[in-house]
């Protein structure tokens, strides 16, 4: 019995080195394995519409193939994702890769010394880069060097209109001011939201309404004046004029109450519900109308920009919008994990990126003909209707994030009935006091 214990041992003691030997190489050491490549990346990819659900089965597709790299992905609204961007800027704590907006966030960014550039990588993919539309790269660069490529193009600032509604009550689509004043007199004669509002995240109004509003008052060189300290002032008197007309909107009861409580989510569900006449937003409320509305609404669906305003210095068949969101890479990676999240930048960004965003009714900066049998007749639409207008800015885009804030804020003030006077002067205090870091 002994000796078959002994030899069952000494068995047991060959096996485990045969395994042992197995497992090194000549100099003794355990072979290396292929380890896993984790990356972290950030987005605002988390409704359901049509971009969102492309953009996160191409992520899916990715992992699928390349089981090397494990991706750690953190969604956000875009109202969390810029506020907790801001945050770990500030802990110097930024993810691998994370969605970013062109001009002051992308300034903001490099001055900091958060993001490194890509130029090497476009330089080795010349075709790709030469096929985006002219200006696309402006809002990413910085001292001649491009910090990412736009994932989409994002005009701000349409109408969306229920078609049925109007005729309803015999109401004419409008095409001056004074007609769109006439159409929400008359829904709110018959209790029909005629502009539906989320304003809870400060920067709707701002962003989808007030910009495009704002330029139809000013003009666009005003802003870029204003930018370059050349002459103009938030106190100007056609600022203050673009105040006015934002707080007149309110007054004639343009939005539903309780506005400032509800976010843009909610805003969209009253139109998509049959709730509203109307609602204000940007180029990508196409997809989440296709995806999400009653059949009778999107049926009835149609869209067309901000009437223009008598007396006003600006575009009338214009609209403001920048280029798209684009992905930041961040500065600290390199070697294997820098490859990496390229490759997965290029997978989201590139060609198919491209493609599968202009499937989903989504607006692209990139030159790739439309098939028309893959996207929504309201998309064909909107697509055509962006081939006649120009852009004008975005005054979130164009102001750093201290001044943005408080114009948000401000716009808010004036739709509660703040003087417009004193809300211009807060804007421009705001203005000096940045400028004077």
């Amino acid at each position: 019995m002994k000796i078959l214990l002994l030899r069952s041992i000494i068995l047991l003691i060959s096996t485990m080195l045969l395994i042992s030997c197995s497992l090194t190489g000549e100099s003794g050491n355990v072979m290396d394995t292929p380890q896993p490549i984790k990356l972290t990346i950030m987005h605002n990819w988390i409704v359901q519409d049509g971009k969102a659900l492309a953009i996160r089965t191409i992520l899916e597709d990715f992992r699928a193939t390349h089981p090397n790299i494990i991706i750690e992905e953190e969604g956000l609204s875009t109202d969390g994702l810029k506020s907790r961007l801001r945050t770990l800027a500030a802990a110097d704590e930024m993810p691998d890769l994370f969605v970013m907006w062109p001009d002051a966030m992308t300034k903001d960014f490099v001055k900091a010394g958060h993001l490194q550039p890509i130029d090497d990588f476009l330089a080795d993919k010349e075709e790709w880069k030469n096929n985006f539309l002219p200006g696309s790269f402006d809002g990413y660069t910085v001292n001649n060097h491009i910090y990412t490529v736009p994932m989409n193009l994002a005009p701000t600032s349409f109408i969306y209109y229920n078609k049925a509604i109007f005729d309803q009550y015999q109401v004419k689509v409008p095409t001056t001011w004074e007609e769109l004043l006439q159409a929400i007199e008359i829904f709110n004669r018959n209790d029909i939201i005629p502009i539906a509002l989320g304003n809870k995240s400060t920067w709707v109004v701002q962003s989808t309404i007030f910009s495009t509003l704002a330029d139809r008052i000013t003009g666009s060189d005003w802003i870029e004046r204003l930018r370059n300290q050349d002459g103009a002032s938030f106190t100007d008197p056609e600022f203050i004029r673009a105040l006015e007309v934002l707080q007149n909107l309110k007054e004639v009861g343009a939005f539903q109450s309780g506005y400032n409580s509800i976010d843009e989510n909610e805003m969209m569900q009253l139109y998509l519900n049959g709730k509203s006449a109307m609602v204000i937003n940007g180029g990508w409320a196409v997809s989440s109308i296709v995806k999400n509305a009653m059949p009778d609404v999107l049926n009835h669906t149609h869209v067309m920009i901000l009437p223009p305003i008598e007396g006003g210095k600006g575009a009338a068949l214009s609209t403001s919008g920048v280029v798209g969101t684009g992905l930041g890479v961040n500065v600290n990676l390199t070697g294997e994990r820098k490859e990496a999240a390229m490759e997965l930048f290029y997978a989201l960004s590139g060609p198919k990126g491209q493609q599968a965003t202009l499937d989903s009714n989504t607006l692209i900066s990139y030159k790739i003909s439309l098939d028309e049998s893959k996207v929504s007749p309201l998309f064909i639409e909107l697509n055509e209707l962006v081939q006649r207008i120009s852009i004008s800015p975005v005054y979130d885009s164009s102001l750093n994030s201290e001044i943005a804030d408080v114009l948000n804020n401000g716009l808010q003030e004036i739709l509660l009935g703040g003087d417009p006077v004193i809300i211009a002067q807060k804007i421009q205090d705001a203005q000096v006091a940045s400028l004077a870091k």
